[in-house]
C-alpha cells in the first residue's frame, strides 16, 4: 500500500487549517454579536439611568414636564465650551416654554487632563448646577470636585456654582480665593478648581452670547431680552 497517498499534502493541510480557523472566527464573531445584542438593552438602560441621575442633581423637577432627553438641540464642536466634537443641549420645558438647558462643557486644563462637566442653566442665565462627569484628577487630592468624594457632605465644593450668574459676579470673582476670587478651594489642590471655574465661566458667557438663539424654539421672550440678568 502506498503510504504517500494517505498523507495529506502540505497545501491540503494548510487549506484545512485555514478553513477551521475561518469557521472558528465566524462562530466566535456570531457569539460576540449575539452577546452584544443580548446585553445592549441593559447597557443602554444603565447609561440612561446614570445620565438621569446626574441631570436630576442639577435640574429641579419642577422646571419641566417634557421628555427633555428627547428634546435636543444639536451643538457643533464649540471651542468656547471646550467641545472638540458635536454635542447636544437638552431643553427643559414647562407648559411648552423652555425653562432651562442642560449641556456639556470641558475644562481642558485640569491637573491630570480634561474634566468633563454637565451644566444646567435657567432661561434667565442663572446657573442651576454643575456636575463633573469625567476626570482623572488625583484621588484624595483633586477629586473633591465630585460630591460623593468630597469630605464636606453638607456643602460639597461643586455646589458653590448653584444660583450664580454673570450679573451676580464680576469678572474677577470667577477665581479661587487664593487668586482674589470668591471660590473656596483646598490647599495644595487649586489647579483643578481653577480649571472648572474657568470652564463654567466661559460656558455662561457663551450661553449669554447665544441665549436668543438657544431659546428661540418655544419661548415667549423677546429677542431684545438677550442679556444676562
Amino acid at each position: 500500500m502506498n503510504s504517500a497517498a494517505k498523507t495529506p499534502s502540505p497545501l491540503r493541510m494548510a487549506a484545512r487549517t485555514a478553513l477551521i480557523l475561518f469557521l472558528f472566527v465566524i462562530a466566535f464573531t456570531g457569539l460576540l454579536a449575539a452577546a452584544y445584542q443580548w446585553t445592549r438593552p441593559a447597557v443602554e438602560a444603565a447609561a440612561l439611568a446614570e445620565k438621569m441621575k446626574l441631570i436630576s442633581e442639577v435640574l429641579p423637577s419642577e422646571l419641566y414636564d417634557n421628555d427633555f432627553l428627547s428634546d435636543v438641540r444639536p451643538l457643533a464642536a464649540t471651542p468656547e465650551l471646550g467641545l472638540e466634537q458635536e454635542s447636544a443641549a437638552y431643553r427643559a420645558r414647562r407648559r411648552g416654554v423652555i425653562t432651562a438647558l442642560v449641556f456639556e462643557a470641558v475644562a481642558p486644563d485640569g491637573y491630570s487632563g480634561k474634566i468633563r462637566l454637565l451644566i444646567a442653566v435657567a432661561a434667565d442665565g442663572t446657573l442651576l448646577g454643575v456636575r463633573v462627569t469625567q476626570h482623572k484628577e488625583t484621588p484624595g487630592l483633586g477629586d473633591y470636585i465630585e460630591p460623593r468624594k468630597d469630605k464636606n457632605k453638607e456643602h460639597p465644593w461643586i455646589r458653590q456654582f448653584d444660583g450664580l450668574s454673570l450679573a451676580a459676579l464680576g469678572e474677577r470673582d470667577w477665581r479661587v480665593k487664593k487668586d482674589g476670587g470668591r471660590f473656596d478651594s483646598l490647599a495644595g489642590a487649586t489647579i483643578t478648581p481653577r480649571a472648572i471655574i474657568r470652564a463654567v465661566h466661559k460656558a455662561l458667557q457663551h450661553f449669554a452670547k447665544h441665549r436668543a438663539e438657544w431659546l428661540a424654539d418655544g419661548t415667549r421672550e423677546e429677542k431684545s431680552d438677550d442679556q444676562p440678568r
